[in-house]
């Protein structure tokens, strides 16, 4: 990987953290919460998608808006199942599980249906990111371990949709040629579309969201979209299957603030975990 493609890929994993910790803070909403911040989304870059279409030196395909459907289709996915996990779980068991899951699915995807060979670090890899979510969900009985297997099974719900998304936005700035910008910005657009319903019947709950965590709708829809286009150029300049597991070093960021900030309980167990979830998915890279 360059070195221009790294550094994008390593400020999208500072961003991607922080924006994951704020959208934990906010215990309600669900769907609505996510209408709110991808509508954010939407407004913050409808400009900067207009200028890039009037400079952008290639017309508009109807492709281009066939893949921002689809991916926002995977996002709204995304969206409402993290925040669920986000409401159930800890976000030490939660973002490791969601980060590391996806692309160690991503990279099966990858050899069933691209025929690619991991060799033997990619095999470690594999060992290595299966042990650590173990870690991650050992331990604890009672409330403590409903708790944690609900945040477990969304965590790794929320990384297949990672990986689907992944894959299909791979696909779209690579083989469709789709300007990053203009993809995401019209991703964002479908994405606040397609949740307007429900948030046209919970007005009171998206105004009380508002209300009452401004500051988060606001940071996550705006660090999201920002993470992710430095994800998508770099997309452009490595391979999936480079950029997909560099990114994640965003898991141990977000097990140090679910430690340090949110001082959630056995988050030093689970920040070991992250540790080896990440040098799994290290290895796959490497493979």
């Amino acid at each position: 990987m360059n070195t221009t493609a790294l550094s994008f890929v390593l400020v999208a994993a500072v961003v991607h953290a922080l924006w994951n910790l704020a959208a934990k803070r906010v215990t309600f909403g669900g769907p609505r919460f996510v209408w709110l911040y991808y509508t954010v989304s939407a407004v913050v870059l409808a400009p900067v998608v207009a200028v890039t279409l009037l400079v952008e030196p290639q017309r508009p395909q109807w492709t281009w808006l066939v893949a921002a459907v689809v991916t926002a289709v995977l996002h709204v996915a995304y969206g409402t199942v993290l925040q669920r996990g986000y409401a159930v779980g800890d976000l030490s068991v939660v973002y490791p599980l969601a980060r590391g899951t996806g692309p160690l699915l991503s990279v099966l995807a990858a050899v069933l249906f691209l025929h690619e060979r991991p060799g033997v670090l990619g095999l470690l890899g594999a060992f290595l990111v299966v042990t650590g979510v173990l870690v991650i969900s050992a331990g604890g009985s009672g409330a403590g371990a409903k708790k944690r297997q609900a945040g477990v099974f969304y965590g790794v719900l929320t990384g297949a949709t990672i990986a689907a998304y992944t894959l299909w936005d791979a696909h779209s700035v690579t083989t469709l040629a789709v300007p990053p910008l203009v993809y995401f910005g019209a991703g964002a657009l479908c994405q606040s579309v397609l949740l307007a319903p429900a948030a046209v019947r919970d007005r009171a709950e998206v105004g009380k969201l508002w209300r009452e965590h401004r500051k988060e709708v606001l940071i996550v829809g705006i660090a999201s979209p920002a993470a992710y286009l430095l994800v998508l150029y770099a997309l452009q300049m490595a391979p999936v299957s480079l950029v997909a597991p560099a990114r994640e070093l965003s898991i141990v960021l977000g097990g140090l603030a679910a430690w340090f900030v949110l001082g959630e309980r056995n988050a030093a167990r689970r920040l070991a975990g992250s540790v080896l979830v990440l040098a799994g998915i290290v290895a796959i890279a490497m493979a």
